[in-house]
């Protein structure tokens, strides 16, 4: 029996004189969310609404002098699927570390003391609704829950309570609260995820359950908690990782715990912060991880092996 298609395809060739479509047919594109597999070869998740969009691309296509054809396929050899995925990550991460720079650049005109003059709270209040708008645009074409989301939002959330009469606080969470859970976050690990997951099974809740689901739509279910995730309960704040926040609200103090945190922050966070001699090598080693592993306990478990002998190497160094 024949699996339902992945993929909706655009194969098209464009007049070469004609750069006003070239340019106009690219923009639409990237618009939708599509991403390139192939020279003229665009790829997007099939669904109706996408096949409709993408109609209309290749009406216009036809109507510029053009050629095209829509197909839907699976992949058979060659090209994967996990390959065509990232490809989508990658692009919205792009996105997403666009989107934080530009969340910064907004957040270096508020001053860090004193009341915000009017002109000053009207120009920041535009721009957080842009920027809001930005990343609903970018979500919206985020098929794939890209790992540099989290960073944005965190970002966009922190502007937010700067612009409050009294910005939120990290409230400490009860131990006996965290024990004995099932932790709940989006399939696909990556550092900050594999980081987090590795120590709320070692420092936080020995006996904890983890649960990998689809990036949207997921429920809660009573007894669950939420970490590196949309509306979760442990997730990015201001510019801290998840990582960093399960640290900060377990009042958890470890020499070696704050060096892999500054680590782990580095490379989710992409904002070279810290700088230490370690980041690269880690997130070489991470990379491996998920180029090796598809599946996400089995991440987890080469992941916390990782972090297990980085903890030790950091517990008996000297300034770590």
């Amino acid at each position: 029996m024949r699996s339902e298609p992945r993929w909706l395809l655009l194969l098209h060739q464009l007049p070469r004189k004609n750069d006003y479509l070239r340019v106009k047919v690219w923009r639409r594109l990237q618009r939708l969310g599509a991403v390139a597999i192939k020279n003229a070869v665009y790829a997007l998740p099939r669904s109706e609404e996408r096949n409709e969009d993408l109609q209309w691309v290749m009406r216009e296509i036809v109507a510029g002098g053009g050629e095209a054809t829509l197909v839907e396929a699976n992949l058979i050899q060659g090209l994967r699927d996990d390959e065509v995925v990232s490809l989508f990550a990658r692009a919205r991460d792009a996105d997403y570390e666009e989107l934080a720079d530009q969340i910064r650049a907004a957040g270096k005109s508020l001053p860090r003391r004193g009341k915000l003059k009017d002109d000053v709270r009207r120009k920041i209040d535009a721009d957080v609704k842009r920027l809001e708008r930005r990343l609903e645009e970018i979500s919206a074409i985020d098929f794939f829950q890209a790992s540099s989301r989290e960073t944005a939002s965190g970002l966009l959330e922190e502007l937010r309570q700067r612009l409050a009469p009294r910005p939120a606080a990290l409230v400490v969470a009860k131990p006996k609260r965290l024990r004995g859970r099932t932790w709940v976050t989006r399939q696909g690990i990556h550092i900050d995820r594999m980081a987090s997951a590795w120590l709320i099974r070692r420092f936080i809740d020995q006996t904890a359950k983890f649960k990998w689901v689809p990036p949207k739509g997921y429920v809660p279910l009573a007894g669950e908690l939420r970490f590196d995730m949309f509306d979760a309960e442990f997730t990015h704040v201001g510019n801290l990782c998840t990582f960093e926040v399960l640290l900060q609200r377990t009042a958890t103090k470890d020499r070696a715990l704050d060096a892999i945190a500054e680590i782990v922050h580095d490379i989710d966070i992409k904002d070279q912060l810290y700088q230490r001699a370690e980041t690269a090598g880690v997130a070489t080693l991470v990379a491996g991880i998920v180029l090796t592993s598809p599946d996400d306990d089995l991440r987890l478990a080469r992941a916390s092996a990782a972090f297990d002998q980085l903890y030790e190497v950091f517990a008996r160094k000297r300034g770590a």
